[in-house]
């Protein structure tokens, strides 16, 4: 996922947004069950204050598209006008995935840098914050709370009952700051909240481009308004239809392979700063002088590093590109550190954080909001708990378990058990084709999960293989950016049994 998220606690709101935007036109009230308004409620489109040269808005929707009529909030919205009017066929509408990623965000900033020419030239790339993240009135939480966060790996009943008790204490907190949005952040509502930027915008139907999480909204989407799309092109798919075990032990599989990638590009790699040795060795000593407190952060000499932060950070900052010659010199870097010693570790543990001033004493954090409403990931106990780590642990023994997605189901235990969004298979009827792209070798989203979600969609689906490492798909290569561009313009689908061959660069 784009990321699944850059990190567990508040970074995942980059590009807030909140009071950018101009007031919007209060959507009308809902139409039959699971359709959203018919009646055109226009944004009121400014310039955005990052860059004039893309429009702003808000759009006022419903908290609860079951009470229409109730609390409402303003949903941010960025548009982008196609470059060349004479070709323009329409809107495509863009979510980077998350959960939590600003689409506004995407719109503004990234989306002339990430689409080809053509794609710019043809349509209006459409972002939109979805609720409860950036300016769409974002969860919120005390951030004194979030630090005191306990350990993701219980090591006992006790343990495992005191978070859930933070988790509880936690969500209630969030809901204090954040409001009734909170209890209704999954991505079904996200998904109403589109097909009302698509009455807003005049448009019969709409073209969809959806990474990681945001693939979720797009098949979602497509479950529902299925003839409301013209095309939809998703990157990095989302199964949604696996169990907490499945879901745990894939993404801890999909992470681990990645190790191997990066192992097997060091070995026949003369530039990797690495080349030579044994790669696995090193990195598992690292990890093990880790575990003793013998490694500590070159950037900030105070600050010990535990081997789940030194895997972490190769998860996200460099399996995501790939980016192999980073992470090389990086973990060249920490092995080279000289020993530290005993007495000398005592002094170089992190330091409480001074003091907060009032303007900082909520951050946002939208993830649990979204990821548990939309999963029923609720261990029970200890024990079943103990048996998922160990079963992630099998599947990753270098990685140690998958760096993110335990934390996100840690994140889950002691909440409710009712779920907004529980899993299900995809059941889609109505959908022109979607072109769906993924990579073979991707960190965080299992290659299977692509496999599986073509299984169950497989009318109305096309899968495009990319043979190569990394989470982003679009842009890797002219294969892979050629295939979404003609589908997007022009409706032309890759050939059956087309692949994508791997960058020649990392």
């Amino acid at each position: 996922m784009r990321p699944l998220f850059k990190a567990l606690t508040g970074v995942l709101a980059a590009g807030v947004l909140a009071g950018a935007s101009t007031p919007g036109v209060e959507a009308a009230d809902a139409g039959p069950p699971g359709r959203s308004p018919t009646t055109r409620n226009v944004i009121d489109w400014k310039p955005c204050p990052q860059d004039a040269t893309a429009e702003c808005g808000t759009l006022r929707l419903p908290v609860d598209w079951a009470r229409p009529s109730a609390e409402k909030f303003d949903l941010a919205v960025a548009r982008r006008k196609a470059t060349d009017p004479d070709r323009r066929v329409g809107v495509l509408l863009v979510n980077p995935g998350g959960p939590g990623d600003s689409g506004v965000d995407f719109a503004v900033r990234r989306a002339t840098s990430h689409f080809s020419a053509d794609v710019q030239e043809t349509f209006d790339i459409v972002g939109f914050d979805p609720r409860g993240v950036g300016g769409s009135q974002p969860v919120k939480c005390s951030a004194k709370l979030l630090d005191q966060a306990p350990s993701a790996y219980p090591g006992d009943q006790q343990e495992f009952d005191q978070l859930a008790a933070y988790n509880r204490a936690l969500r209630q907190d969030c809901r204090r700051h954040s409001g009734p949005v909170f209890d209704h952040a999954d991505t079904l509502s996200v998904v109403r909240d589109m097909d009302a930027v698509r009455g807003s915008l005049g448009e019969e139907k709409i073209n969809y481009f959806g990474h990681s999480y945001g693939t979720l909204i797009g098949e979602q989407y497509a479950e529902r308004y299925g003839d409301r799309i013209r095309t939809m092109a998703l990157t990095a798919n989302i199964d949604h239809s696996l169990g907490t075990r499945e879901f745990l032990v894939s993404s801890a599989a999909t992470a681990e392979d990645s190790f191997h990638q990066f192992v097997k590009w060091c070995e026949s790699t003369s530039s990797c700063a690495l080349h030579g040795r044994d790669v696995t060795v090193v990195w598992d000593d690292l990890l093990a002088r880790a575990d003793r407190g013998e490694v500590h952060d070159p950037q900030s000499p105070d600050q010990v590093l535990t081997a789940r932060a030194i895997a972490f950070k190769a998860f996200k900052e460099y399996f995501y590109g790939p980016d192999w010659d980073e992470l090389a010199a990086y973990v060249a870097g920490l092995d080279a550190q000289k020993r530290v010693p005993e007495e000398r570790l005592r002094t170089l543990r992190p330091q409480p954080r001074a003091p907060q001033g009032a303007e900082e004493r909520t951050r946002a954090e939208p993830f649990y909001a979204v990821f548990c409403q939309d999963w029923r990931f609720r261990p029970k106990n200890y024990q079943e708990y103990a048996g998922l780590t160990r079963a992630e642990l099998r599947a990753a023994p270098h990685l140690r378990g998958s760096p993110r997605v335990h934390a996100a189901v840690a994140g889950c235990v002691g909440w409710p058990d009712r779920v907004n969004n529980p899993q299900h298979r995809l059941h889609i009827t109505e959908a022109p084709e979607i072109l769906m792209l993924h990579s073979l070798h991707d960190p965080a989203n299992n290659y299977t999960w692509a496999t599986n979600v073509h299984r169950q969609t497989r009318r109305t689906t096309v899968l495009l293989p990319y043979e190569g490492a990394g989470h982003s798909v679009y842009g890797r290569t002219d294969c892979t950016r050629d295939a979404v561009d003609d589908y997007l313009v022009e409706r032309k689908l890759p050939d059956s049994g087309s692949r994508c061959a791997p960058a020649t660069e990392n």
